[in-house]
C-alpha cells in the first residue's frame, strides 16, 4: 500500500515535519501551495480570519489524485485553532472514500487538537477514516529539534505499522 503525505506550510515548519515523516516511512509528499500571499503581519492577520471563517483559497495543485494511495497523511499548521485555508480547500476537493487518513497539526503552543478534530470531521464527510493523529509544538524549535520531535512521535504513536 502506497503512502502519501499532503501538507501546507507557510513558515516551512510543517514542511520539515512532513519531509521527516516521508523519509522515515518511505512516503511520497505533495505540498499544497496557497496562491494568496500569506506572508507579513497584515497578510497573516487576514489569513487567521480566513482560517476562522474556513474561507476557500486558490491552491496549486488545484486537484490531487489519491487513487494510488491506501494511506494518506494530511498536515496543516494551526491558525486561530483552525486548519490553514489551503488544507480546507484541498480536503474539500479530494475523493477520500474508503481512505485511511492520519492527521497532524503543527502549532506554536496550542490549538492543534482543534485543527485535527476539524480535519477529521471534513475527511469523514468525504468518506475517509481517521486512523491516527498527532500534534507537534513548533514554537522556538530549530529544524533539528523539529526532526527529533517528529521521530519521537513516530515511535510513540507506532506510525510505522500503518501502510505495511
Amino acid at each position: 500500500m502506497k503512502t502519501v503525505i499532503v501538507f501546507y506550510s507557510r513558515t516551512r515548519k510543517t514542511a520539515h515535519v512532513s519531509k521527516t515523516l516521508a523519509k522515515q516511512i518511505n512516503a511520497d509528499t505533495i505540498e499544497i501551495n496557497d496562491l494568496k500571499d500569506r506572508m507579513g503581519v497584515i497578510n497573516y492577520l487576514g489569513s487567521s480570519l480566513d482560517a476562522l471563517r474556513e474561507n476557500k483559497t486558490n491552491i496549486k495543485p488545484d486537484t490531487i489524485d489519491l487513487s494510488d494511495y491506501g494511506l494518506i497523511y494530511i498536515g496543516s499548521p494551526t491558525w486561530a485553532s483552525k486548519p490553514a485555508p489551503a488544507i480546507i480547500t484541498m480536503i474539500d476537493k479530494c475523493d477520500l472514500k474508503g481512505k485511511d487518513v492520519i492527521l497532524f497539526s503543527t502549532m506554536g503552543n496550542s490549538g492543534g487538537l482543534k485543527v485535527v478534530e476539524r480535519m477529521r470531521e471534513k475527511i469523514e464527510a468525504r468518506g475517509g477514516r481517521m486512523v491516527n493523529s498527532f500534534t507537534i509544538k513548533t514554537s522556538g524549535k530549530k529544524i533539528d529539534e523539529l526532526v527529533e520531535a517528529t521521530e519521537k512521535i513516530l515511535d510513540e504513536k507506532d506510525l510505522k505499522i500503518y501502510g505495511i
